[in-house]
């Protein structure tokens, strides 16, 4: 990271192409933004384009903007990104989901700057430093066709590759320490920092998911005020299966939130197992209030004793005792 950083700092004050090659979740978006905020061009715009959350017919407007009337549903004129971003960056995440029509398009656009609207004849400038990322092999998507090689050559002036965490082990303790100093903050929370046995195990891990998933880690560690799963292998089974598909994709709010969400039920069923299902002394014990536990259990879809099953399914356990 430090040989990184030193290429990044080279490169800042170049109006040239970058383009950030690494695995979901490894922080390609904070160095673009990095990379921008140290520029010159601060001062301008940052404009993000998330191109696979765009579908192909609807990315060329989404860049280039449309004229009042191109096509239905165009009601008035709109700039593109494109535009938003003249004198700043342009940030193309997950380059590679381009289809290639779309990507011919944008092959022009990168070799001089000019583009025109959809319905409009007048072709316009801006000056932009583009910034582009993917988590795929565009060596390979070259080769396979799926990828314009004139394309790649055209973004290809300044790739930098960001490492998976695995590869940076080293990095664990600090980016950890980091991390749980920052969301005591978001969260209003007084966790402590990581015990020693919980950074051992940490960097004996190999992070399939990345920053992004120490980052949900340490945010289920300070929300529950200072207590850590143990095992790893329940923080992805534990997800949805729309989080596990997509779990690069999600913005950090949603999946902090579903992280919060799945935690809290995977305390709140401990616990309850732990008192023998008294709701009255797992209220005591999680420090909150008997109303406040009810309307968790019925927020989690708990709503009489249960076992959870391995893959984070729970069935019905019959009783003939009441829960108190």
């Amino acid at each position: 990271m430090r040989t990184v950083r030193a290429t990044l700092q080279k490169l800042v004050g170049a109006r040239v192409p970058v383009l950030l090659l690494g695995k979901g979740g490894t922080g390609k978006e904070l160095i673009a933004r990095w990379i921008h905020e140290n520029s010159p061009w601060s001062d301008k715009p940052f404009v993000k384009v998330n191109c696979a959350a765009i579908p192909g017919t609807l990315l060329e407007s989404e860049l280039y903007g449309y004229e009042k009337g191109a096509f239905t549903g165009a009601i008035k004129q709109k700039p593109g990104r494109v535009e938003l971003a003249d004198g700043g960056t342009l940030f193309l995440d997950e380059i590679a989901e381009i289809e290639l029509g779309m990507q011919a398009k944008l092959l022009q656009f990168l070799q001089d700057g000019r583009f025109s609207r959809i319905g409009d004849q007048e072709e316009r400038r801006v000056q932009t430093r583009i910034i582009c990322a993917t988590s795929r092999d565009l060596v390979r998507e070259t080769d396979d066709g799926r990828f314009r090689a004139d394309l790649f050559y055209r973004m290809n002036v300044m790739p930098i590759r960001l490492p998976c965490l695995r590869e940076r082990q080293e990095d664990i303790r600090v980016i950890a320490d980091y991390l749980v100093e920052t969301m005591n903050s978001r969260f209003e929370k007084a966790s402590p920092p990581l015990p020693e046995e919980v950074i051992r195990r940490y960097e004996g891990y190999d992070w399939p998911g990345n920053i992004r998933e120490l980052e949900n880690r340490v945010g289920r560690y300070v929300i529950l005020g200072g207590q850590d799963f143990g095992e790893f292998k329940s923080d992805v089974a534990a997800l949805p299966p729309v989080l596990k598909a997509r779990r690069d994709g999600i913005p950090m709010k949603k999946m902090t939130a579903q992280a919060v969400r799945e935690a809290e039920r995977a305390v709140i069923l401990r616990t309850l197992q732990t008192y023998h299902w008294n709701r009255r002394r797992t209220a005591e014990a999680l420090k909150i209030s008997y109303r406040a536990l009810i309307y968790k259990l019925k927020d989690a879809g708990i709503s009489s004793r249960r076992q959870t099953t391995e893959n984070g399914n729970s069935h019905a356990e019959p009783s003939s005792k009441p829960l108190t």
